[in-house]
């Protein structure tokens, strides 16, 4: 007769069960819709295991939409060290897409439900998109006195690219339809990239 030995989870998979179940519910439900209840029943674990490793569950937003935007940097910090030229802005949009696309539960937890709590808004704000700002910045400045782009306001410019790069992350429920294809979604990253690297004034012609 054959025994299976099915070893408990250790803790650290119950806390990664716990934040992927956060992730999902926060996502659908919204924060306020979601008890704890819910998270454990989601999760596969009892009420008072949840508590063992959460004290409450704002906790669980924190720690959710935290790491959350910690990978949305390092995606960030990625893209922009991997760009073959400084005007490879097209693919850096597209990659966002597809990517936000696949984790589109993190995405509204990380943008959406986190402006509905001022100390984590503002947590994330001075610990991420600082952080977020002053790469992108740092990069646009390089390019300027690389004579690359014209001299700006590299904060500015930055703040711009930020802004299209959430954009595009969100493509899928502002500027497109919903389950778009990979070549409207390479028309519309080509579209953002347009403008922003040539603006949407007609250039002069010189005489």
């Amino acid at each position: 007769m054959r025994v299976f030995n099915s070893s408990p989870p250790s803790e650290a998979q119950t806390r990664t069960r716990i934040l992927q179940a956060a992730q999902r519910l926060f996502a659908s439900q919204g924060f306020d819709g979601t008890t704890t209840r819910d998270l454990a029943q989601a999760a596969g674990v009892a009420e008072g295991t949840l508590f063992r490793h959460f004290p409450n569950k704002k906790a669980i937003l924190v720690e959710v939409a935290t790491s959350g935007w910690v990978d949305i940097l390092t995606d960030l910090l990625t893209e922009l060290s991997e760009m073959g030229s400084y005007e490879a802005v097209a693919q850096v949009m597209r990659r966002r897409m597809w990517n936000f696309r696949k984790n589109a539960d993190l995405m509204r937890v990380c943008f959406m439900e986190v402006q509905f709590h001022p100390d984590l808004r503002d947590r994330i704000q001075l610990e991420v998109i600082a952080k977020m700002t002053d790469v992108a910045e740092a990069f646009f400045q390089t390019a300027m006195d690389r004579g690359i782009y014209r001299q700006m306001d590299a904060n500015l410019v930055a703040k711009v690219f930020l802004g299209m790069f959430a954009i595009a992350g969100f493509s899928d429920s502002t500027l497109m339809e919903p389950n778009a294809s990979p070549q409207e979604m390479q028309h519309m990253a080509e579209g953002l990239a347009d403008i922003f690297l040539n603006g949407v004034l007609a250039k002069e012609s010189s005489s």
